[in-house]
């Protein structure tokens, strides 16, 4: 069960950064289109995986309930969306490194007299 929980939070993880660098790459390309593409389905797919329904009620209101007007608008939508995601993957980091560093460390030089 612990292993099974631990490689579902690993692919979770995995998933935002690779999220992450695809949002980045297609904001600093300016691809409209991929930027939509990301932010609707895999920004939320990625976010009810992980149980993050506050990113996955914005990415659906920013197509669903208030389209864009404007291509100002939407590049601002995103650049939010990217803000909360890099908050989560803050999160995950920090979780990690709190993980790693609480476990037992184990001697390297044995004493034995």
């Amino acid at each position: 069960m612990l292993h099974c929980n631990m490689t579902h939070s690993i692919d979770i993880q995995l998933g935002l950064e690779d999220l992450l660098g695809d949002l980045r790459f297609a904001r600093k390309s300016d691809n409209l289109g991929r930027m939509a593409l990301l932010a609707y389905c895999d920004a939320k797919g990625w976010a009810r995986r992980a149980g993050k329904s506050d990113v996955a009620d914005t990415a659906l209101r920013m197509f669903a309930e208030n389209p864009c007007q404007s291509k100002v608008e939407f590049l601002a939508g995103i650049d939010n969306l990217i803000a909360t995601l890099e908050l989560h993957d803050r999160e995950y980091q920090r979780t990690t490194t709190r993980n790693s560093g609480s476990a037992l460390a184990v001697p390297t030089i044995y004493d034995y007299h």
